[in-house]
């Protein structure tokens, strides 16, 4: 069987079961959907579904393949009914980093990593753990990841996938602006969700923080994550292309030109998103420490769509470049 029929084979069973159990108890397609997850890695039905969902539910887990699954198989078997879930209820904070841009993204932290071990990652708006477990998958560098989500029906999604995929994450329900004494950590990776954080009183001692208007919450979020990255840490942010340039933003260059020095920006084809307001970029950050220094030039560029594999394979080529000659990871760990 080819790894595009398991996945379908296990996205069907998971939306069969989310369906059976969404109607039984009028959950939403998410909250069931996190249920099945449960019932798929403990591998039994709860009692307190009817006789006729419980039967249907031990038909779909006797069609599931005996063994340990397939962690790929699983994340994009997942991928599927989320965005099936999502559908009832679109809200743009939370849309599901695609596919292409998180094993780039994967590319892009190993490349800053290089050869280091036991990374401590950490991603403050986790959603449903797409991304994370995505870049679990691509690399074993990473030896404590710290994933924060405020929304129940995601942290419970995000908490099957992991475990489904055989991976030691620990999950923070939480909101990440206003946490605080996080963990520190090497790296932060992040999706960061557009709209405004609207608890004025947490943010009122943010340096990022507009001096008229409401916090963006990509400010807000970016910020108190900062406070968990040791110096000389690096980040990988998928921001909004409006960011630099929204109404407001002189102090967020001011924290940013005291804080770090920035690696990179890369931005996504306009191909990708339906909408030019949701339209983002890959931010590469290091946060100041010993040795740091900001590169001779900066790796800006204009990402081509995936869709165009020659084109992607040169601009990779291109970055391969920029690292091997502009990239001094000063400050890293000995």
């Amino acid at each position: 069987m080819t790894e595009h029929s398991k996945i379908e084979q296990l996205f069907h069973t998971l939306d069969e079961m989310a369906t059976a159990i969404s109607e039984e108890h009028t959950y939403t397609y998410l909250d069931a959907l996190a249920e099945a997850g449960d019932i798929l890695y403990q591998g039994l039905a709860q009692q307190s579904f009817s006789d006729t969902v419980q039967e249907k539910i031990k038909r779909l887990l006797a069609d599931v393949p005996k063994g340990q699954l397939d962690r790929e198989v699983v994340r994009k078997a997942f991928q599927l009914a989320i965005l099936k879930g999502m559908k009832e209820n679109v809200q743009p904070h939370h849309a599901m980093t695609p596919d292409g841009v998180a094993f780039f993204v994967s590319y892009l932290l190993k490349k800053l990593i290089g050869e280091e071990q036991n990374i401590r990652l950490f991603d403050p708006a986790m959603g449903t753990a797409n991304l994370l477990t995505a870049i679990l998958n691509e690399t074993d560098q990473v030896d404590g990841a710290i994933g924060a989500e405020v929304d129940d029906a995601l942290v419970r999604i995000a908490f099957a996938m992991a475990n489904l995929q055989r991976h030691t994450l620990q999950i923070l329900q939480m909101d990440s602006v206003s946490q605080r004494g996080l963990p520190e950590v090497d790296v932060i990776v992040s999706d960061l969700p557009a709209g405004y954080y609207t608890n004025d009183e947490v943010v009122a001692d943010f340096q990022t923080r507009p001096e008229e208007g409401r916090m963006p919450a990509e400010y807000a979020i970016f910020e108190n994550a900062w406070k968990a990255l040791k110096q000389s840490g690096f980040a990988i942010f998928l921001i909004p292309n409006t960011m630099f340039t929204r109404e407001g933003a002189e102090a967020l260059h001011k924290f940013v030109k005291n804080e770090a020095v920035t690696l990179g920006l890369l931005q996504l084809p306009q191909s990708m998103f339906k909408n030019d307001q949701y339209a983002k970029s890959i931010w590469l950050l290091q946060k100041n420490g010993p040795g740091v220094q900001a590169p001779p030039q900066a790796l800006f560029a204009e990402l081509p769509s995936f869709t165009r594999a020659e084109a992607l394979s040169d601009m990779i080529k291109g970055i391969n470049e920029w690292f091997e000659q502009f990239f001094n990871p000063a400050g890293k760990r000995p």
